[in-house]
């Protein structure tokens, strides 16, 4: 094997490396905002259980929009960790429809840079997605804050 051969063989692996930890990444990042927003949503029900009767139709008003944003949130964010089972572009669910000479044909295929391409592609949408769960948590603050704010003036009276 040469030289430039060789470089390019590690170059390749290493990419898919890389883009397989960052598939992994988005990953961990949207398991850990799901975290989030069912400790919060666990929060406000608590709250709202807490402070009973004595809640202001006006702070429901209030907390409505930020519960509904913090849902979709979360739903955002379990689009990102589904599985993609069809029109993987490699491993588990490729190899699942081979046959044993089916596998060894595509081994015998360098297809990394075809899988660095399409895996970089599904990375980007997860990250895209990522983002909009947190704009959705993120606007999801302020009419809370509005909503603990209306409950406690009236939980005072």
């Amino acid at each position: 094997m040469s030289a430039p051969t060789t470089r390019l063989d590690g170059a390749l692996a290493a990419a898919h490396a890389e883009v397989k930890a960052e598939i992994a990444r988005t990953d961990s990042k949207a398991s850990l905002l799901l975290a989030f927003i069912g400790a919060a949503l666990a929060a406000v029900g608590t709250v709202a259980l807490a402070v009973g009767s004595a809640v202001v139709p006006a702070a429901l008003v209030a907390g409505a929009p930020a519960l509904v944003m913090l849902v979709a949130a979360a739903g955002v964010l379990l689009g990102v960790v589904r599985p993609r089972l069809a029109g993987a572009p490699a491993g588990f669910p490729k190899w699942a429809t081979l046959t044993p000479d089916g596998v060894r044909a595509a081994l015998a295929v360098d297809g990394r840079a075809a899988d660095i391409a399409a895996l970089s592609r599904i990375t980007l949408a997860k990250y895209s997605a990522i983002q909009r769960a947190i704009d959705l948590i993120r606007a999801s603050a302020a009419p809370l804050a509005i909503a603990a704010v209306v409950a406690a003036g009236g939980a005072v009276l």
